[in-house]
């Protein structure tokens, strides 16, 4: 409201006797007092926004220039006897609506306590202790805090709407930024020490140990915490349930620039959090710089192999490595550190042990995208690191997994032997929890690239302490959700699975449980079968060529031969047209508008292509007489007289239109096109999916690729996947087409199907089984490759069975877990109320209420869980449904492992 509105008088409303002119901006109150009445009005509000009426507009004024003196160390409306204004009385106070000028007066009596306490029992944050000139409120504090983590403002930004808030015009050049940030990274440390119990604390904050102000995972196992007393004397069937699930990944977007230093900004913690402790990580590189680090022998991992190439002009760190809780999506203590150049091993070996040196469960499942190779020569690295991150690898058994969604880029072997689709004993965890949890970081990384280093790793750490606590307070939610999806899931593939069983033979039943068990138990022996994998021969056009050369050989050394040609036979006659029909494929048009270097370019490939048709052609009318007519029949393109190469047609077998054609060269070409069939749908495999990966890669380019050249990089990697799959696709439906032309001819009964887009939103996890697999007799067939499959099928329709009935076990345990650590930690909360001896009753008593309300939020949790979890929790309340029925196949009746040094691949 720019004018008086209906408030006119020209008198105090409250006084009735001095000018009205003062209105609060910030007051449920529109009325205009006097100079004395306003102040005496906002002794308790000092940060409210005053305008004075001039006769005929509002001007912003302050309750410093009306007078207001702030007094500390007494009551709001006592004197001081012995008042001392601050430095040059001129004392700036940032709250959630600006930035004020204040009058402020300290207390200089004899039982006065010092300026910066004077200032905190106020409610306002010091940017220093000596003659403090600038505060900030607690509540701006706290409301920039739960800002930053919401909408990861920048401090930067932050500040800058206050300055606006206060002087949109530019008329006030008094900037506290530096200030601003002081405070700002003094508030997050102090509320980290106080969140952890170090202010009760005897020892103090010089007694903090490393990892000790980490918010924990509640539903992993934290042995003293939440494990059960007997739990290293549990069966071997139920020890599964007591392993560690550990993810390790990196990102790249959590740059640093090459400023400042860690001696010019130190960090205020020492590696107390997720960060690992900076001068001795520095030191462990420093002295293993020189080390190589080997190649990756299985896909072309840039991961590994550009490791030393990673671009890092400029930069201190390229990016950051963390080890995470891979089935909640916890950063664990100590799991996080900075990469100098790449993701190299040195590196990520030292994150790895440095959040494992206190762990003494027996059973550790790790996930990471390069585990194939990164797991090699692992123990032998580790001599390397200190004595304190060492651990007893011959006293635990160590799974190692490729986190689903990175698995198809393996080779084939890799896939099954690190997946966690067929390995028992890890439920549903699929080891995808780090990337997750970037999308919740990486908005933060343009303000953290241009930090100090201590700055940064200060930040970063409080940003992953939010991100665990939110992770906390969500667990009754997501276990819920969880536990619901695995009790529908279990019942639908128990259902499929017996089923599925049913109709198979008890010979082959108990055969293929006996081999699956065995692999179960020795996933990492390579002299152990894998039932997983398909046993059968791969059909390739090579091999199919092969096959047929041989065929013709074999006649010949019986005297006969049906050759028209002497150089070339019934079987190369096709297998030559299926090349030229490739090559006519690779020779089409280059677009609209292509140089004068393509265009000669595409006329000498037509040239050459057109030549060996016509060789070709030569001998293909002594065999297929009837190509003769058709290519004379031809009615040609009046607009183009003359036929490009690649618009030849060939006359294949296939697509003679029921012209007469010898049966002995449909056979050829019927073998040879299931032969090349076969041969894209592996190309497209081996793409990783085509339409996966480029999905993969748009995501990747779009999230992580910055810059003109990058893109473009990006953009021709893309470009180059898409057209593999482009012909790839063209390739497999030429020969279905030809088969399906084929099939009648020659009384072909084969199922021949088009191709399927692999990019499905139905994963294996949750894939069902076709009614095919459940004819009687389905393993009883004649052909051993069909056999072969089924015996594929039947396994991994165990597995998905298995999962879902250990991951409702699983869940279960993960719950127990929560409600046992919330006591505990209530508890441990309780115990810190008399830990410290006080030497003020009042110093006593916030202690002892702070204690009180950290216990109290988490009985209220573990109240609030409970409820929810009551009806999956069987000590809690009768199961009133199947949920914990025996597994199929029973997991009480399986062995569990011996605890023993797995057997690494070479």
């Amino acid at each position: 409201m720019d004018g008086r509105g209906d408030y006119t008088s020209d008198t105090c409303c409250k006084c009735a006797s001095a000018p009205a002119l003062f209105r609060c901006d910030d007051c449920c109150d529109m009325q205009l007092y006097c100079g004395d009445c306003t102040v005496c009005n906002h002794l308790r509000s000092p940060t409210h926004h005053i305008k004075e009426w001039t006769g005929s507009f509002f001007m912003a004024t302050s309750l410093k220039k009306l007078g207001l003196r702030i007094q500390l160390g007494h009551a709001i409306g006592e004197s001081c006897i012995l008042p001392h204004k601050s430095f040059n009385d001129n004392f700036l106070l940032i709250d959630t609506n600006g930035i004020h000028e204040m009058a402020v007066d300290f207390c200089a009596c004899e039982t006065s306590q010092t300026h910066t306490k004077q200032l905190l029992r106020m409610g306002w944050f010091p940017s220093t202790t000596v003659d403090p000139r600038t505060a900030a409120t607690f509540r701006l504090l706290h409301h920039y805090h739960i800002l930053s983590f919401e909408s990861k403002a920048s401090a930067y930004e932050f500040y800058h709407s206050l300055v606006r808030i206060s002087d949109n015009v530019g008329l006030i050049k008094k900037d506290r930024y530096e200030s601003f940030m002081c405070m700002v990274r003094e508030w997050r440390h102090l509320k980290l020490l106080k969140r952890f119990g170090r202010g009760h604390d005897p020892v103090g904050v010089s007694g903090t140990k490393e990892g000790e102000c980490a918010v924990l995972c509640p539903a992993c196992p934290q042995p003293g915490k939440n494990m059960p007393p007997d739990w290293k004397e549990a069966p071997k069937s139920k020890q599964w349930l007591y392993s560690l699930f550990v993810a390790i990944d990196t990102n790249f977007r959590l740059k640093r620039r090459d400023i400042s230093s860690d001696e010019a900004d130190p960090s205020l913690s020492k590696g107390w959090s997720y960060f690992v402790e900076e001068e001795k990580f520095k030191s462990h590189l420093k002295e293993h710089l020189s080390e190589t680090q080997e190649k990756s022998s299985c896909s072309n991992h840039n991961a590994v192999n550009m490791a030393e190439t990673k671009l890092s002009q400029g930069l201190a760190a390229t990016g950051v490595g963390t080890v995470d809780c891979a089935r909640h999506n916890f950063k664990r203590p100590n799991g996080v550190g900075d990469l100098q150049k790449g993701e190299k091993y040195i590196n990520m070996d030292y994150l790895f042990f440095s959040t494992l040196h206190n762990n003494c469960l027996d059973v550790l499942n790790v996930s990471y995208d390069i585990v194939c190779q990164w797991h090699k020569n692992l123990w032998s690295r580790m001599e390397s690191l200190p004595e304190s991150h060492h651990i007893s690898y011959l006293c635990i058994f160590i799974w190692f997994f490729v986190p689903k969604f990175h698995l198809p880029a393996h080779i084939k072997k890799y896939q099954t032997m690190f997946s966690f689709n067929f390995t028992c004993f890890v439920g549903r965890t699929d080891g995808e929890a780090p990337e997750r949890g970037w999308s919740n970081i990486n908005p933060v990384a343009s303000s953290t690239k241009a930090m100090g280093p201590g700055c940064r790793r200060d930040t970063l750490d409080d940003h992953f302490g939010d991100w665990n606590w939110k992770k906390v307070v969500g667990l009754g939610a997501y276990l819920v959700h969880k536990m619901q999806e695995a009790v529908i899931e279990k019942a639908d593939h128990k259902a499929a699975f017996q089923e599925f069983n049913a109709v198979i033979s008890s010979d082959h039943r108990s055969a293929w449980t006996v081999e699956m068990e065995k692999w179960e138990e020795n996933p990492n022996d390579t002299s152990v079968t894998n039932p997983l994998e398909s046993k059968s021969i791969q059909i390739t056009q090579a091999a199919a060529r092969l096959k047929l050369a041989e065929m013709e050989a074999e006649e010949l050394t019986r005297g006969i031969d049906l050759s028209l040609h002497p150089d070339i036979s019934p079987s190369v006659l096709i297998a030559s047209g299926l090349d030229l029909e490739e090559e006519e494929a690779v020779s089409e048009g280059m677009g609209l508008h292509v140089s004068d270097i393509q265009k000669g370019t595409l006329a000498r490939m037509r040239n050459v292509l057109r030549h060996k048709i016509e060789t070709w052609r030569s001998a293909q009318v002594l065999y297929i007489p009837a190509v003769q007519i058709l290519t004379t029949t031809v009615v040609s393109n009046p607009h183009q007289p003359f036929e490009n190469a690649e618009d030849i047609r060939l006359w294949l077998p296939s697509s003679l239109k029921g012209k007469p054609c010898d049966p002995r060269l449909q056979a050829y070409e019927w073998d040879l096109r299931y032969a090349q069939a076969h041969d894209a749908l592996k190309e497209l495999r081996q793409l990783f999916e085509c339409l996966r990966v480029r999905c993969s890669m748009l995501t990747f380019k779009r999230e992580w690729v910055r810059g003109q050249g990058s893109n473009t990089r990006a953009q021709n990697a893309l470009a180059r996947v898409h057209g593999r799959q482009v012909a790839c696709t063209k390739r497999y439906r030429v020969a279905w087409e030809a088969l399906k032309t084929l099939a009648p001819l020659l009384k072909k009964d084969e199922d021949v199907k088009p191709l399927v887009d692999p990019f499905s939103r139905e994963t294996k996890g949750r894939r069902c089984l076709t009614w095919i697999w459940m004819m009687t007799g389905v393993d009883t067939g004649s052909d051993g490759g069909d056999m072969d499959e089924v015996r594929v099928e039947w396994c991994k329709s165990r597995a998905r069975a298995m999962h879902w009935a250990e991951e409702i076990e699983l869940l279960q345990e993960e719950m127990r877990r929560v409600l046992q650590f919330f006591d505990w930690q209530a508890n441990w909360w309780d115990e810190q109320q008399d830990r410290l001896i006080c030497e003020t009753a009042a110093q006593r008593e916030g202690l002892v209420a702070y204690a009180h309300k950290q216990a109290h939020i988490r009985r209220q949790l573990a109240s609030r869980f409970r409820v929810l979890w009551t009806p999956y929790l069987p000590q809690l309340s009768p199961p009133t449904s199947s949920l914990i029925s025996t597994a199929v196949p029973s997991l009480d009746n399986m062995q569990f492992p011996d605890l023993m040094l797995p057997v690494l691949c070479a």
